[in-house]
């Protein structure tokens, strides 16, 4: 089974895009996130020319996220319980015997802002809330988490340090989170590689390479024992037949059956 995880930054600006992705590279389930879009006005039509159905927890111009999958997806749950003030971050599915699911973390602004703060406390609901509803499941939560767990996941550590998506607050966040029993399966993968799946669109910051990687695809053990490559397809993070990239590229891993 083949599973990814994309921040589309809008998926109706996007669509053309994805569905360009989803020809060439065929994966079975994708999580999308800040998709833009409320659930009426998502493209079902489109994606199910490809064989992709849909569950979607959508929202109006902000936030949004859907899982896609080649087979019949059964929705879990919509939502982070609590947060709810803080848009559609969250969905569930379960696909062909795995659990799938998409969330996007909130990126906080600035560590001034108060949005830094509800960002702390929408990670630790969310610890809460995967410890309330463990499953035995083979389970993928993949998503944009808005954090860098470490110096080789930032461009320019030595400069942004303590800087937003660098702190020792977000990051212990995330280490709260694999406490839970996921691994980060690309870091697992490659314990020494510095890639990146963000990029600023400005400055060319993605030919200078100055990246982040803040998307992952976090595995329970069930799932991480199963997982035989994971990837970030930066190749997508480039214009194709004049279509315009995310600022975000797919993270796809390959999972034994």
């Amino acid at each position: 089974m083949r599973i990814a995880t994309w921040n589309v930054n809008g998926l109706r600006a996007r669509l053309g895009f994805v569905l360009h992705w989803l020809r060439e590279r065929q994966p079975d389930v994708v999580g999308l996130q800040e998709i833009k879009v409320e659930a009426a006005q998502f493209p079902h039509a489109e994606l199910a020319e490809l064989g992709y159905t849909a569950v979607v927890h959508g929202q109006k111009s902000w936030n949004g996220v859907a899982v896609l999958s080649r087979e019949p997806a059964q929705l879990v749950a919509a939502g982070l319980p609590g947060q709810e003030d803080f848009g559609a971050r969250l969905v569930t599915a379960d696909v062909g015997g795995v659990r799938v699911a998409s969330v996007y973390c909130p990126n906080g602004k600035t560590l001034e802002h108060p949005d830094f703060q509800r960002k702390l406390a929408w990670f630790d609901a969310f610890v809460a809330y995967l410890e309330s509803t463990a499953t035995t499941l083979p389970t993928v939560i993949g998503g944009d988490f808005n954090i860098c767990p470490a110096a080789i996941d930032s461009w320019n550590e030595a400069e942004l340090a303590s800087e937003i998506f660098h702190t020792d607050a977000e990051r212990t966040r995330f280490q709260r989170l694999l406490g839970v029993g996921l691994s980060d399966v690309f870091r697992v993968q490659h314990p020494a590689e510095q890639a990146f799946s963000w990029w600023d669109y400005r400055d060319g910051a993605f030919h200078k390479k100055r990246g982040l990687r803040i998307d992952f695809l976090l595995a329970n053990a069930a799932a991480a024992g199963r997982v035989r490559n994971v990837e970030i397809d930066r190749d997508y993070r480039k214009k194709k037949d004049g279509l315009t990239p995310s600022d975000h590229a797919p993270v796809i891993l390959e999972l034994d059956a």
